[in-house]
């Protein structure tokens, strides 16, 4: 399978529920929540995609970098390169069934597996959806964080317990789902949570602990002073609330004020390994992809996903040899412009 193939596949199968722009920014599908847009009037998307776009690289050719080193871990997690594929779920009411909620996980997890690297898988209003990817989890051998809506505490509690027995080597949940009206409509409350609360989620699990969705420096340190094991720097894929900045653009703060202190991951529009390369300069240690691997999963499932994760490789192994960063390590602000 080829790139354009899996596209073409994907395109046919989403019937209309992405279209695959050829830059994919959200203009075409601003307002399309459920579905694969951004919220209201899209600005969010558009910002991720934008702020991304606003950086620049310093071409350098003089050096002898010329076989990058893109091994890292995190977490005590050991990926082939700092990429991890962001948690999507509800295909029936987001992809128009592209493909059912069970083979999308087990697309997703098991083609990072197969690229060395991992995924995270999704929470929702009905069961089947956490049930779905922590089965997927389970069958890869534990290779998969779960990610759990900000439900009440306990609740959280007893879900990342069930994420350990399946051997997850880490769980998570998405704090910018606060206010996500499916959930509290099927009887299943969410909402924000304050630094105790993610205390207690903290002392009462036991495997590494990420909460996603964070976009001010004080989040940031709250989220370090509970204990949190790692933050994933996000507004939801621009899904959440409408008029917040890029991710790439409050990154920097974000870094600063952590000091080094806690593990820092970060989406939104993040399309290429160029990509990559920029939230890793803007000092991320890991960097999550969504939108473009729920096109690799319903192109072409596992291989796709594999195929998307190994272009993904080849962009910024090229990248890192044209910026003189021979090792993940040595890349920092300096190679951008």
């Amino acid at each position: 399978m080829d790139w354009q193939t899996l596209k073409s596949n994907a395109r046919r199968k989403f019937s209309g529920a992405c279209r695959l722009c050829p830059v994919c920014d959200g203009v075409a599908c601003a307002g399309e929540v459920p579905g694969m847009g951004g919220i209201g009037t899209g600005t969010s998307f558009r910002n991720n995609v934008n702020a991304l776009a606003s950086y620049r690289f310093n071409l350098r050719t003089v050096h002898q970098q010329n076989q990058p080193n893109l091994a890292c871990k995190i977490l005590g997690m050991d990926l082939s390169m700092p990429v991890i594929a962001a948690a999507i779920a509800g295909t029936a009411l987001n992809m128009n069934n592209a493909l059912k909620e069970e083979e999308y996980a087990k697309a997703v997890v098991g083609g990072c597996k197969q690229a060395g690297v991992i995924a995270m898988t999704g929470d929702g209003p009905k069961p089947q959806i956490w049930e779905t990817g922590l089965e997927a989890v389970k069958n890869a051998g534990g290779c998969g964080i779960p990610i759990i809506k900000p439900r009440e505490v306990d609740q959280v509690v007893e879900m990342a317990k069930q994420a350990a027995e399946a051997g997850a080597t880490a769980f998570g949940i998405d704090i910018d789902a606060a206010a996500l009206v499916n959930m509290s409509n099927a009887g299943q409350p969410v909402g924000p949570k304050s630094q105790e609360e993610l205390a207690y989620i903290k002392q009462n699990t036991t495997i590494p602990f990420i909460v996603k969705g964070i976009m001010t420096p004080d989040d940031a340190q709250a989220c370090q002073s509970a204990g949190v094991d790692a933050i994933v720097v996000s507004n939801h894929g621009g899904r959440a609330l409408d008029y917040t900045p890029g991710t790439a653009e409050v990154l920097p703060y974000i870094v600063e004020a952590v000091n080094g202190k806690m593990a820092i991951l970060v989406d939104g529009g993040v399309r290429t390994g160029g990509d990559v390369l920029k939230m890793l300069a803007l000092g991320a240690h890991g960097v999550l992809i969504g939108r473009p691997m729920a096109v690799a999963a319903v192109g072409g499932e596992g291989e796709g996903v594999s195929l998307y994760l190994e272009k993904i490789r080849a962009e910024l192994t090229a990248a890192m040899i044209l910026t003189g960063s021979g090792d993940l390590s040595a890349i920092s602000g300096e190679i951008l412009w």
